[in-house]
């Protein structure tokens, strides 16, 4: 096989990835108009759902402008040899392999992250304020570009340089070390992620005491639950839109409600919604997950020590010398399509422990409130209520509501 067949198929594999893409969306976008179902015919009124259903459609238009946009900048940078230009750039700084990886990546990343500011903006304070959700300053907006490229430069640039420096001195067993380190990191960051790297965007307090704690409380109880880490985050700062999510495990393990969730949802319903995160902890999806990743991690570093040398990736790319970054780069592009599959199969783990968590709710709780806080939920995000089954299979990490629903009514 020559460098051009091989530039030829990474071509290929990111312009049929993207049709595939986009005829996933216009599936979906075909539906936007369905009536509702009648389960969920309370969820929204004729108005607001004419508001969701624009909405929608200003989003994937939207989504289809920028997607183009960053495929003909993507393909244009292959052909033109961008990727041997930023290599020779970075090379004349330094002749330290790392610091010429560091300086590659960095400045790859950062004009791509500049290329889509535009669009990022636009969709932050033209169509999420148009239709009510964004809260986002524009200060806000800037720190938290700011922040993300430090926070990527420290512990990205931290985590790279020693996966190249294991490759450099380990020769052909460096995926072994790098998997190890990366693990490692992977399991600090899920034990510690509320604690170090969400106060760097925002501000979380103790839930108060009051009812809504006693309440809880109570619940956590009675299913044997050690549960005294429930922390409000202002997620108004940016948005209306609400969440809830756990994180954390052994003596971490914590609750994190939105502020806009207790705006949103009575007592009752946020129990609920709480009894749902519960069950995820129970039915340890949590470590499953965990587990999965680092597996998936294991593979993809063993692949990538098949071909991350190989002299004919770097010719792919119009670059003579093989570098860990070059190497990276293509094999990145050339694995995508397993990444797909293994995307598509995590993708139905997790609607099946939705199904599950929702399960342990309705068990040890009730469904009635989880059900209308689910319904509050999506009339209050604007969501889809029909969505095609071929775009849930492929994009959804959460069961559609009428699912939901129909699941938690089942007997």
């Amino acid at each position: 096989m020559t460098p051009e067949v091989v530039f030829y198929i990474i071509i290929g594999i990111l312009t049929l990835s993207f049709i595939f893409d986009k005829f996933l969306d216009h599936l979906n976008a075909r539906h936007f108009n369905d009536p509702i179902p009648e389960e969920l015919e309370d969820v929204y009124d004729q108005a607001t759902y004419r508001k969701s259903q624009k909405y929608k459609k200003e989003k994937y238009r939207f989504g289809l402008l920028t997607s183009t946009f960053t495929l003909l900048i993507t393909i244009a940078f292959f052909f033109l040899d961008g990727f041997a230009w930023v290599d020779a750039w970075a090379r004349s700084y330094s002749e330290n392999s790392i610091v010429i990886a560091l300086i590659f990546f960095g400045s790859i990343l950062l004009a791509g992250d500049l290329l889509s500011l535009p669009f990022s903006y636009y969709n932050t304070f033209v169509i999420e304020a148009k239709y009510g959700f964004n809260t986002t300053t524009l200060k806000t907006f800037i720190l938290d570009k700011l922040k993300g490229w430090a926070m990527l430069a420290i512990l990205g640039g931290i985590l790279l340089a020693a996966i190249i420096w294991f490759y450099e001195t380990t020769g052909p067993d460096f995926w072994i070390y790098a998997w190890a380190i990366v693990t490692v990191v992977t399991i600090l960051m899920n034990l510690l992620y509320a604690r170090l790297i969400v106060p760097v965007f925002n501000k979380q307090t103790p839930l108060e005491p009051g009812m809504l704690r006693t309440k809880i409380e109570a619940y956590a109880q009675t299913v044997g639950f050690q549960l005294d880490k429930i922390f409000v985050i202002d997620g108004s700062k940016r948005s209306t839109k609400a969440n809830a999510y756990f994180s954390g495990f052994g003596r971490e393990k914590r609750v994190t409600l939105y502020d806009t969730l207790l705006k949103d949802l009575e007592e009752e319903e946020i129990v609920a919604v709480l009894a749902h995160e519960v069950g995820h902890y129970k039915r340890n999806h949590i470590i499953v997950n965990l587990i999965i990743s680092i597996v998936t991690t294991g593979f993809t570093f063993w692949l990538l020590s098949l071909f991350v040398d190989s002299v004919l990736l770097s010719e792919a790319l119009g670059v003579a010398t093989p570098s860990f970054h070059i190497g990276l780069i293509a094999f990145g592009v050339l694995y995508s399509p397993i990444s797909e599959v293994i995307g598509l199969l995590l993708n139905y783990i997790s609607r099946k422990f939705e199904f599950q968590a929702d399960n342990f709710a309705k068990a040890t709780y009730n469904a009635q409130p989880l059900i209308s806080g689910l319904k509050k939920l999506s009339r209050n995000n604007l969501s889809n209520l029909t969505p095609h089954p071929a775009y849930v299979f492929a994009h959804y990490s959460h069961p559609p509501l009428l699912q939901r629903f129909r699941n938690l009514k089942r007997k």
